[in-house]
């Protein structure tokens, strides 16, 4: 009698183990088939591209493969239900988390779909109009992406039978606390609001406030990154950004070159009058100079000589170029000074020993 309840409980052992291994070759060939589901479908609905890479890039092949990955999981745990006497309640919870993680996958993919570069946004580019900021345009696919996930939370907890209206009513209820934790949220959003309507500047821009100073790197709905001149990143808040003033120096048409000459005050009228000339012609040969901007003038006795300014305007605007501008003006400057043997003046002072 004991050896036949021993021969029953070992079929019935290896029943479960049978079933067992059949529900996980379920899950391994539903893995190793995710990829090539996933390219049929998307293939399905892009059958014109014949680049195998572009299907794989497309923004719901991942979110695909996590689907049928997630499927093979969920198809042996049914296929167990019997055999392992799951109960209904268990089984309830585990289709939840199952239609959840739909969910999110299908809300990934669609927000994927709306980032820059994809083939549906160049679609959506093409009929808005052209002329359209391209940080306003990244702001825009930003909102959408934030309002898909926003709709699939809420999905989520619909999913998971919780009543919305008592969500809102709770929400309700706590709304004052929520609000004065989320003050300085707020005011960074408005301020990342306010930069993309008044578009003080875009990514790439040489900018100057407060004390920072750098490139804008990335405009985001909290903050604005910075790269500075050493090579550090700095993440600004929106909301002081749009307080401040703020120089964006990519925005020059045009640079000021000045400089004030004090030559001795024993150089004659017509020396004065020859290097002024001079000077002036050097400016007025040069390509990156405004001529219409060119000013050479005795402007002032001063105490140890006589200054004369030297001003006038470059369309070098980049820091780089500019500086070589300026130093080949300063060259030409010393040279002429050297031809016409005038001498620079330096602040001297007398002093008078009492014996």
């Amino acid at each position: 009698m004991m050896e036949q309840i021993q021969d029953v409980v070992n079929y019935i052992a290896s029943i479960q183990i049978v079933d067992i291994l059949i529900a996980l070759c379920i899950i391994i060939l539903f893995k190793a088939l995710s990829s090539s589901f996933s390219y049929i479908i998307v293939k399905m609905f892009k059958f014109k591209t014949k680049n195998k890479a572009l299907i794989k890039e497309n923004a719901f092949y991942n979110p695909l493969r996590i689907f049928f990955t997630i499927l093979g999981v969920y198809l042996g745990i049914l296929f167990l239900k019997k055999p392992l006497n799951i109960s209904t309640e268990v089984m309830n919870i585990i289709t939840k988390i199952f239609e959840i993680i739909v969910v999110f996958a299908f809300a990934k993919g669609l927000a994927s779909s709306f980032r820059m570069g994809s083939s549906l946004v160049k679609r959506l580019r093409k009929k808005l109009n052209s002329k359209l900021d391209d940080n306003m345009f990244g702001f825009m696919l930003k909102v959408i992406r934030v309002i898909i996930y926003i709709i699939a939370v809420f999905v989520a907890i619909t999913l998971l039978g919780i009543n919305l209206n008592g969500l809102v009513a709770g929400l309700g209820i706590g709304g004052i606390i929520v609000t004065l934790a989320a003050q300085d949220t707020a005011k960074n959003l408005f301020g990342g609001l306010i930069i993309f309507i008044d578009k003080p500047f875009n990514v790439g821009d040489w900018v100057q406030f407060n004390n920072f100073e750098g490139t804008i790197e990335d405009i985001t709905f909290r903050s604005t990154r910075i790269r500075t001149f050493e090579n550090s990143v700095v993440n600004v808040p929106n909301s002081i950004i749009s307080e401040a003033s703020v120089t964006n120096w990519s925005k020059m048409e045009k640079r000021r070159y000045k400089t004030n000459l004090c030559v001795e005050s024993n150089t004659t009228l017509e020396k004065l009058q020859k290097f002024e000339e001079r000077v002036r012609e050097m400016l007025q040969s040069r390509e990156a100079i405004y001529d219409d901007s060119i000013i050479v003038r005795f402007d002032q006795i001063a105490e140890n000589g006589i200054n004369i300014l030297v001003y006038t305007y470059t369309d070098s605007v980049d820091y780089e170029s500019y500086l070589e501008e300026v130093e080949s003006i300063n060259l030409k400057i010393m040279k002429i000074l050297k031809e016409e043997d005038i001498k620079l003046a330096y602040e001297s002072r007398s002093v008078y020993i009492k014996n």
